[in-house]
């Protein structure tokens, strides 16, 4: 096939993604099936899935309450080597925009509008907007442009004998919990196993942040997110009797103030620094107010990471669970001692010890007392709560609670302590990096990519181990497989149940990944934007090379 001329492609690019940004798929909501309608509705109409259509479809998510599915095409080349570009095609909402919601999914008349409060932005911002280099809208940045270049390309390789074969898939859910690239992992062992498919790369093309103007990004894997959910349970009192009772808040603000923003939970590679934990959801469970103490406060923190699985995170935590408990207990006796004193009378010892538990430990000690009548009703509440989830009763972060507030009625000890477990959603920590020693192809992928981009362009890239905007990358592969499964199992009471990691499917289609994406900018903000050059034609040109590359011979050279 004869070579599309740049402008060719920048037309067919710019087309694809005004169609694709105009189907308003705001994230978790109904209007997620219009983007999937797009991207079918768009390969279906090529003679080349005309005459293939078995070479692309809707595979629906499982038991999904809005009935989304993962959209996919595949052009089947020479050979068995295959590369899986992937994208999502949720966006999230548009309520920033104020009066201007009803053009942000039309770039062109929303740039028109834009330049009436341009005067607001940023300098950064409204020197873009009058450069006229940048396409501002919601989606054209975060990440429909790089679908757009990716559906394009699978167009191009359609036309032509093509050597080995690319996926495309576009997902739903990304922003939200990435139910979607969840499923897409089932959808590719599938493909594997009926096409005798050899994966040898996945490639995202989210957009780039830049620290340099000059400077690209190319990022050789996507960070983790693990998220640690803590109980802590006191003893009740009355307000005039503090030293009878244990509030659960005291523990649990010890054990905030040593874990937030704590950069010894931060992993490090390199020059590369992992952003360092922060509570995102903290309450105590009283339902109504009285003169008594709380019973328990409970909350989850997020922990991003480069290498760490959940059972060393776990660990971490639980050692600053304990360090926390011991500490208040120390000043509580300390506060005690001083109070009997003024009063004039000598004091004891409070009878309170540290207890630190994860979930499983305590489903344990409830199985152990109450054996198949605690299982039993465990399994059956179990049920209740995901299928609570499922039609929105209940939120991950509820039931985590729901379920330890079931176990603790089969737990005689109702000394204080604190239950650690995980809620979802998890993104494994992906990154080249952990295929090393193995018989790795790419392993000079930067310096050929490179290589491209300062010959053809003149311009440089720089590599970076990890993504740090979290992506569904996370699902090309999973690190420690044995050591991250058994953290799950031990700590994240609706894992297989409400909420479906398919790890062991993760590990046998597990693949070598990189980010190639547009330079964009503000993501998830009124002026969201990407840059022109790159969209339509460095990038392009880039996975273009990239792709061919590989598929070539199977490796870059």
């Amino acid at each position: 096939m004869e070579k599309l001329f740049a402008n060719d492609r920048k037309e067919s690019i710019k087309k694809i993604l005004y169609g694709y940004v105009n189907e308003d798929s705001i994230s978790n909501t109904k209007k997620e099936k219009q983007a999937e309608k797009y991207f079918i509705d768009y390969f279906s109409s090529q003679k080349y899935f005309q005459e293939n259509p078995e070479y692309m479809g809707a595979f629906p998510i499982e038991n999904d309450a809005l009935k989304r599915s993962v959209s996919w095409a595949m052009v089947r080349g020479n050979g068995t080597k295959t590369v899986v570009m992937i994208h999502h095609n949720d966006v999230v909402t548009v309520e920033d925009y104020k009066s201007l919601k009803n053009f942000a999914f039309q770039p062109d008349v929303l740039y028109e509008k834009l330049g009436a409060i341009k005067d607001s932005f940023s300098e950064e911002a409204r020197k873009d907007y009058e450069s006229g280099d940048y396409l501002f809208g919601r989606g054209v940045c975060d990440m429909k442009g790089g679908g757009s270049i990716q559906m394009q390309l699978l167009t191009e390789y359609s036309l032509e004998d093509f050597n080995g074969n690319v996926i495309v898939l576009g997902l739903p859910d990304e922003e939200n919990l990435s139910v979607g690239m969840r499923t897409a992992v089932l959808l590719l062992k599938k493909l594997k196993a009926k096409y005798s498919l050899d994966y040898v790369l996945m490639i995202n093309s989210e957009p780039h942040q830049r620290r340099n103007p000059e400077e690209g990004v190319f990022s050789f894997g996507s960070i983790g997110k693990v998220m640690p959910y803590i109980y802590v349970r006191g003893f009740l009192a009355h307000a005039g009797k503090v030293f009878e009772g244990f509030n659960p808040v005291n523990v649990m603000a010890e054990i905030v103030r040593e874990t937030e923003v704590n950069v010894e939970l931060s992993d490090v590679m390199g020059k590369e620094v992992a952003p360092p934990p922060t509570w995102l959801y903290l309450r105590e469970n009283k339902l109504s107010y009285d003169v008594s103490m709380p019973l328990s406060i409970s909350g989850c923190l997020s922990v991003l990471t480069f290498t760490q699985t959940p059972k060393s995170v776990l660990d971490k935590v639980k050692t600053i669970c304990k360090k926390s408990f011991d500490r208040v207990i120390e000043d509580m006796n300390s506060n005690y001692t001083k109070y009997m004193q003024h009063g004039g009378s000598n004091s004891a010892m409070l009878s309170w010890k540290s207890n630190v538990v994860f979930f499983g430990e305590l489903c344990s000690e409830a199985r152990e007392k109450y054996g198949d009548d605690f299982q039993a009703k465990y399994e059956e509440y179990l049920e209740k709560i995901s299928d609570d989830i499922f039609h929105e009763r209940e939120t991950y972060i509820s039931a985590n609670y729901k379920l330890i507030e079931f176990v603790y009625d089969y737990i005689d000890d109702m000394s204080p302590r604190v239950v650690i477990a995980l809620a979802p959603p998890y993104y494994p920590n992906v990154t080249n990096k952990f295929h090393e020693g193995e018989e790795n192809q790419l392993s000079n992928l930067y310096d050929v990519m490179s290589g491209f981009v300062q010959r053809t362009f003149g311009q440089k890239y720089v590599a970076e181990n990890i993504y740090t905007g979290i992506s569904d990358l996370s699902y090309s592969s999973v690190y420690n497989y044995e050591e991250t499964l058994e953290g799950l199992r031990q700590a994240m009471p609706l894992f297989g149940k409400a909420y479906n990691l398919p790890i062991a499917e993760i590990n046998e289609i597990a693949m070598p990944c990189v980010n190639v994406g547009p330079w964009g900018k503000d993501f998830h903000k009124l002026t969201e934007r990407v840059y022109k050059p790159d969209l339509y034609y460095r990038t392009p040109q880039i996975l273009d090379y990239v792709i061919r590359a590989i598929l070539k011979s199977g490796e870059i050279v």
